[in-house]
């Protein structure tokens, strides 16, 4: 016989949530693993770990196009010249991120 668990999240007002201890074990997930929905004729939404061998196919081409151009052409890859590092570094350079802090709600800046 199958055992059933039922357990219950709630949402925030930025529509996240905590996936439970008991699922998160179940299904031995960890922080920054992916997650997958599977919404069902029914409307009953399943949840299970993301296949993280699944890879994004215009990635992957891409990518490929990258490793066959600098293959053919290695005379045109070149280094960043000192300019182009400083001007990037003024944009940037004083940016800081927290890959762990909540997305700000669509349409609003976090400072709002």
């Amino acid at each position: 016989m199958t055992t059933t668990l039922t357990v219950e999240s709630t949402l925030t007002d930025r529509y996240q949530t905590t996936v439970p201890e008991s699922v998160r074990r179940a299904l031995h997930l960890g922080k920054r693993d992916k997650i997958c929905f599977t919404l069902q004729p029914n409307g009953k939404v399943v949840l299970t770990r993301a296949d993280n061998s699944e890879v994004d196919p215009v990635l992957e081409q891409f990518l490929g196009f990258l490793a066959r151009d600098i293959a053919e052409h290695p005379q045109h890859v070149h280094a960043l010249s000192t300019e182009l590092v400083k001007r990037v570094q003024t944009l940037v350079g004083n940016v800081e991120i927290d890959l762990d802090a909540p997305l700000p709600d669509d349409g609003q800046d976090e400072e709002d």
